[in-house]
C-alpha cells in the first residue's frame, strides 16, 4: 500500500534511509499570525512533515502542555476554519512540504465531513488525523478523503490488539502514528526495546511508514527510536520550549510581534538539534 497523497509519497521518499521528522504544533500557538511563520520556520529547520493540531476544549488524549496550547490558541479564535486558512497561507510560499491536521471529530462533525473534505482540500492539507475517528466507522469518510487525495491516518498504541492493526492497515494511507506509551502526550520515559517489538508487530500488517510519537523529548531519545522508526513525531518538548521563551519575552517587556519572533526562533533552534541527531 502506498500514500494517495503525493506531498507525502515524496516526503518519505526523500527520507529513504534515515527517520523522517515529524513536529506536531497548535494551530494559533504562540499567535494566530505567527503560525505559518513558525510552520515555515520548522521546515528551515530539517521538518520533513508537519503536524498540525486543532484546538479543542476537550483534548482527552493530550497532556497538560498541548492542553494549555489549545486553550491558548481557543482563546485568540484559531477554529477548525481559521486553521484551514493557516494551512492557505502557508502554502502560498510552500507547495512541497506536507501538512497533516490532527484533531478531534467534533469539530470535523460540525462543518460536515464533506464541507470539510472540500476546504480542507482547497486550503493545502495532506493528511488528517482524527483521534476519536474508530477506523472501522469512517470507511465513507476515508473514502471522501482518500478521493481529494487526503490520506487518513491512525493512531495505534501499545494496547492496540491484532484486529485493531488489521483494521487500521485496512484504511490508513500515509502513515501510521504509533504511540509509545500509555496515556497521554507528553507522558513518561520510552522503553525503546519494547518500542521496537511493536513496530515488527505493526509491521506485519501495515505496509505503510510508522512514524513514532509520545515522549520524545531530547536528541537521545530521537535518535533511539530513528532506529527503529520511519519517522518520529515531537509535539510537547516544542511547544513547552515556546512557552519558556513566551515567558521570558513577557518577562522582557517585549512586544507581541517580537514575543511571536521569540518563541519561533526557540522552537526552530531546538528541532534543529533533533534533525542533526536524525542524520
Amino acid at each position: 500500500m502506498i500514500a494517495s497523497n503525493p506531498r507525502l509519497k515524496a516526503a518519505f521518499a526523500r527520507t529513504a534511509g534515515r527517520a523522517a521528522l515529524i513536529p506536531y504544533i497548535t494551530a494559533g500557538d504562540p499567535s494566530v499570525p505567527a503560525t505559518p511563520l513558525l510552520m515555515h520556520a520548522l521546515v528551515e529547520a530539517g521538518a520533513d512533515v508537519l503536524e498540525l493540531g486543532v484546538p479543542f476544549s476537550d483534548p482527552m488524549a493530550d497532556g497538560p502542555v498541548i492542553q494549555r496550547a489549545a486553550e491558548r490558541a481557543i482563546k485568540r479564535g484559531a477554529g477548525l476554519r481559521k486553521v484551514l486558512e493557516m494551512v492557505a497561507q502557508f502554502r502560498q510560499q510552500d507547495s512541497a512540504t506536507p501538512v497533516v491536521l490532527m484533531g478531534y471529530a467534533n469539530p470535523i462533525e460540525r462543518m460536515g465531513q464533506r464541507a470539510f473534505v472540500d476546504a480542507a482540500a482547497r486550503a493545502g492539507v495532506d493528511g488528517v488525523l482524527v483521534v476519536d475517528y474508530p477506523p472501522e466507522e469512517i470507511v465513507d469518510f476515508a473514502a471522501q478523503l482518500g478521493g481529494a487525495q487526503i490520506d487518513p491516518i491512525f493512531l495505534l498504541a501499545p494496547t492496540s490488539t491484532e484486529e485493531r492493526i488489521r483494521k487500521v492497515a485496512q484504511v490508513a494511507r500515509g502513515y501510521v502514528y504509533y504511540v509509545s506509551l500509555k496515556g497521554v502526550t507528553g507522558a513518561g520515559n520510552i522503553d525503546t526495546a519494547d518500542v521496537a517489538r511493536r513496530l515488527a508487530q505493526i509491521r506485519k500488517h501495515v505496509s505503510l511508514p510508522v512514524g513514532v510519537g509520545f515522549g520524545i523529548r531530547d536528541a537521545d531519545s530521537a535518535r533511539r527510536l530513528a532506529e527503529h522508526a520511519d519517522a518520529v513525531v515531537i509535539g510537547s518538548k516544542l511547544i513547552e520550549t515556546m512557552e519558556q521563551a513566551v515567558a521570558a519575552a513577557l518577562r522582557d517587556g517585549l512586544a507581541d510581534a517580537d514575543v511571536d519572533a521569540s518563541a519561533i526562533k526557540a522552537a526552530s533552534d531546538w528541532l534543529g538539534t533533533i534533525r542533526q541527531a536524525l542524520r
